[in-house]
């Protein structure tokens, strides 16, 4: 059996000598309880079980909090093992319908300081489930506070953890992270202008924030964001009201509240992204800064809808952290990524990046500009509006009704001796003009476009009237990219595919003959078999030979097939390798990629 890995956060001589001194001392002690447990179901050597004690020791936690937090012990073993060793029995809380839990006895912060779950009441004693029996300071702290006799029946940690949530019908009711918790009752929550500045009133106008609507608009907040939703619609209708998420790009309903509140729920929207409540018959646009904790913030943009029946409002959820998971969590394949990252150390050109609305374009952007931004680089943005806020980078919000368009920006821009720009979208001829001569002239330039692929691209500046020479001599990379839903990992399964539908699909023979394709099954940790979302791309450097057909006033045909003799491959071939690599499936690249 090899020997776990352990690793200490504490340094110094003396924490390391006074852990070394643990070691020794739990070393030289037989082992007992738990310990002696893991020992005799092999699941733990002597040796190793020795330091996790010493360290779980250190640390003033129980053994087996400590082994499922350092991930030395599979959590499924360790409850049958911590079962055995108690004389518990163990229960499969998937198996109990959410209605059963008994409520109201146990407060929610109890329920998950001590990861406690209570089933059934009868008299004065209460049923609950716990995963670690040995926190025998927190069961006293929960029959203190019952006045019950506890009951312990146990769980397996993160499917106890997932039913909490459940039962507290609250999967945002708290949000947590390494600052501590905030709750529905103490988030806080500010609207954001246009300007950028924050604080223009947290709820006012829609009573106290301990209303039902105000609670219940919190709660889809938390719970868009801890689902890993991208948007949010409120849609009112004659007889029903429906709230719907935006998960890995497809729309699923969460919640039917009643009709009745649909104008309270507007409102409370409205009010907090600082719109005009008297205002019903034109759309607006707003934002909301929610703070989760002392370091952490996510932005919503909001924008409502005058319809038959009321107000439809769409929040798009803005995450900073988008923005910094780094290139190599983006999907690219490696020489994709190094065609990206070249251009972008280039002194000067214009990278374009295409694809239709939400497939993902400002995050690659942004995580370019992420990579260039250092105290040596001056960087300026142009927005429509500011999607993702990051320091160290001048970000400019486009307000066309006060004169500030995308090309009165670049020409700000311009005389502010930048280093890199970029434009949110290049939208017509007057915009694309400026930003090729800067690309000319020693800045390096990044913009959007919204065409299908990097062919159609450049024919799309061409059509705006940008001279074929400078489009040649400006652009030096195109990415056109889609997001697919990603397999999850935990329940895929693969599939049979014949080789000639692989062939047919567009598999090569030598794919075909080797392919493993996967599919969806479905399983607690996911949604219908997908968990989170990866890019796919199609990466195109401007080489000698495509600045010939680009000068010649070529179509989108003819740049294609000179790009696929140059070896790029376009999106479907880039989505098929997604699909070989079992990231994806067949059926998920075919949903987002044309032949």
């Amino acid at each position: 059996m090899p020997r776990c890995q352990f690793s200490e956060t504490s340094s110094g001589p003396d924490n390391e000598f006074n852990l070394q001194g643990q070691k020794q001392v739990m070393a030289n002690k037989p082992l007992t309880g738990l310990a002696a447990r893991l020992l005799a179901d092999q699941l733990m050597e002597e040796a190793d079980i020795h330091d996790a004690e010493a360290a779980a020791a250190k640390a003033n936690k129980p053994l087996a909090r400590y082994l499922l937090e350092k991930k030395l012990v599979n959590g499924n073993a360790l409850t049958l093992a911590t079962a055995e060793e108690f004389g518990l029995p163990v229960i499969d809380l998937r198996a109990f319908d959410k209605e059963h839990f008994v409520k109201d006895v146990v407060e929610e912060k109890l329920m998950r300081k001590h990861n406690v779950l209570p089933l059934i009441k009868r008299g004065s004693h209460l049923f609950a489930a716990v995963s670690d029996p040995s926190n025998l300071q927190g069961l006293d702290e929960i029959r203190f506070n019952t006045g019950l006799t506890i009951h312990t029946v146990l769980s397996e940690p993160e499917i106890l953890e997932k039913m909490i949530d459940t039962a507290l019908d609250d999967t945002g009711g708290m949000f947590a992270d390494d600052d501590g918790m905030v709750g529905l009752e103490d988030l806080d929550v500010s609207a954001v202008d246009d300007s950028g500045d924050d604080g223009l009133g947290t709820s006012g106008g829609d009573g106290e924030d301990d209303t039902p609507v105000v609670k219940f608009v919190n709660k889809m907040l938390l719970s868009a964001i801890k689902g890993g939703a991208s948007d949010l619609h409120f849609e009112p209708y004659e007889r029903t009201y429906r709230v719907r998420f935006r998960t890995d790009g497809v729309l699923h309903e969460v919640n039917r509240p009643p009709v009745s509140l649909g104008s309270r729920i507007a409102s409370r929207l409205k009010i907090m992204s600082a719109m005009d409540i008297s205002e019903r018959r034109k759309p607006q646009d707003g934002r909301i800064k929610m703070k989760l904790s002392k370091s952490k913030a996510i932005d919503f943009r909001v924008n409502t809808l005058p319809t038959l029946w009321g107000e439809k409002i769409v929040l798009r959820i803005l995450d900073p952290s988008s923005a910094k998971m780094g290139i190599d969590a983006l999907g690219y394949e490696e020489g994709q990524k190094e065609m990206y990252m070249t251009a972008l150390h280039q002194p000067q050109g214009m990278i374009l990046v295409t694809g239709p609305t939400g497939s993902g374009k400002t995050v690659s952007l942004y995580t370019g500009l992420n990579i260039l931004n250092t105290n040596e680089r001056n960087i300026s943005t142009a927005e429509d509006p500011v999607e993702i806020n990051l320091e160290g980078i001048n970000q400019v919000n486009v307000n066309p009704k006060q004169g500030m368009d995308f090309s009165q920006a670049l020409r700000a821009f311009l005389r502010q001796d930048p280093d890199i720009i970029m434009v949110g979208e290049i939208r017509d001829l007057e915009t694309a003009n400026i930003a090729i001569k800067a690309a000319q002239t020693g800045h390096m330039v990044m913009s959007t476009l919204h065409t299908n692929s990097a062919a159609e691209t450049l024919t799309r500046l061409q059509n705006m009237g940008v001279p074929s020479f400078n489009i040649a001599t400006s652009v030096s990379l195109i990415i056109a990219q889609r997001l697919a839903r990603r397999l999850c990992s935990q329940c895929k399964v693969k599939v049979e595919i014949p080789k000639e539908t692989l062939l047919e699909e567009g598999f090569t023979e030598e794919q075909a003959d080797s392919a493993e394709i996967f599919g969806p099954k479905g399983c607690d940790s996911c949604k219908g078999g997908y968990k989170g979302r990866v890019g796919i791309y199609e990466v195109v450097s401007i080489t000698p030979g495509m600045q010939q057909i680009i000068m010649a006033e070529g179509n989108s045909l003819e740049i294609s097939e000179q790009a696929q003799k140059e070896g790029f491959n376009n999106l479907r071939q880039s989505g098929l390798l997604k699909a070989l690599q079992g990231v994806t499936s067949l059926e998920e690249v075919n949903r987002v990629t044309q032949d």
